[in-house]
């Protein structure tokens, strides 16, 4: 298992609206350049935290735009835009463990809470950090840097 790069792509998006928001329009082109990506995925990232209602993009003279303050948007409701997991499960159990097998017929009664306190416990991790955080980070980053 693991969150695919989408996710991280889409944090490092947040922070380059943040750094470059009052300097320049930041597009998917420009985006796809900071992040060393194609600006294909990143369209197809953009439409994703759009229908999550997390931006708005503008059309026309290009830029993106939260639709939220940036402490009311965490780290889970990116998650949520872009990773949405089948079923609400994070974990895909195997398909129809054998019945006859002493570890086939009880494999779900001995996992799947386990498997559900992990997937809580890192959603909630999750809610914990917001794009405020991400932004803070980043401009003390780059006052580091100067």
């Amino acid at each position: 298992m693991q969150i695919t790069s989408r996710f991280t792509i889409a944090l490092h998006l947040f922070a380059c609206v943040e750094v470059f928001r009052n300097e320049r329009k930041v597009t998917s082109d420009f985006l796809a350049g900071s992040i060393n990506t194609n600006p294909v995925i990143i369209r197809k990232i953009l439409t994703q935290l759009k229908s999550a209602g997390l931006i708005r993009v503008l059309r026309g003279t290009g830029g993106i735009e939260l639709t939220r303050e940036p402490s009311a948007i965490t780290f889970y409701d990116v998650y949520q835009a872009i990773e949405p997991v089948e079923n609400g499960d994070l974990f895909h159990f195997h398909e129809a463990p054998n019945p006859q097998c002493p570890v086939g017929r009880n494999i779900h009664a001995l996992l799947d809470d386990k498997l559900q306190a992990i997937q809580n416990a890192m959603e909630e991790k999750m809610r914990e950090y917001t794009l405020a955080d991400l932004q803070t980070g980043i401009r003390e980053l780059l006052q580091e840097e100067n």
